[in-house]
């Protein structure tokens, strides 16, 4: 597809000029989601009582775990598409985990966070918005992903976490 080929290599086209670059870049792809994870559960411990905490808890994992665990695997289970560095044969700045890169697993996964911090925390959620873009983007820039990957990852977090709201009875 020209699109996911003319942002990838825009973007990629960005890697291995700058050591500071690329390891922002790696930082962004691989280790703000752990920074992610922590605020997270800091938002949680954060709320008044225990049946908020609950709640919070749960909207926010159940969000993940559609979105992650149950909607992205069912896809690359059925759609396996090549990741950027094998069909155009190149070394990537960090090695991905799985083998297919239709949906974006971190995309999905951090965004449905997001989402859900945002439903809960507009101030926060804006926040963890900005860090999974940037973490999305890192994981273009690194090579791993393409841009539809990420977008796709996006729409599947946004209709989960709309879904796990619309199930999950919330707090009075």
């Amino acid at each position: 597809m020209l699109f996911d080929t003319t942002i990838f290599n825009f973007v990629f086209g960005l890697a291995r000029k700058s050591r500071l670059l690329d390891g922002l870049g790696i930082f962004l792809a691989k280790f703000l989601p752990y920074i992610l994870v922590i605020l997270a559960i800091v938002l949680i411990l954060k709320e008044k009582n225990w049946k908020n905490q609950v709640y919070v808890f749960a909207f926010i994992t159940l969000s993940v775990l559609l979105s992650r665990g149950i909607i992205a695997e069912i896809i690359k289970f059925f759609w396996h598409r090549e990741r950027p560095f094998v069909a155009m044969n190149f070394q990537p700045l960090a090695m991905p985990w799985s083998n297919w890169s239709f949906p974006s697993g971190h995309t999905v996964a951090f965004f449905a966070l997001a989402f859900a911090v945002f439903l809960i925390s507009k101030h926060w959620g804006v926040w963890f918005i900005v860090a999974a873009c940037l973490m999305g983007l890192a994981r273009i820039f690194i090579g791993v992903h393409w841009p539809t990957d990420i977008l796709g990852g996006i729409l599947i977090a946004f209709i989960s976490v709309l879904i796990v709201k619309k199930l999950l009875p919330g707090v009075s």
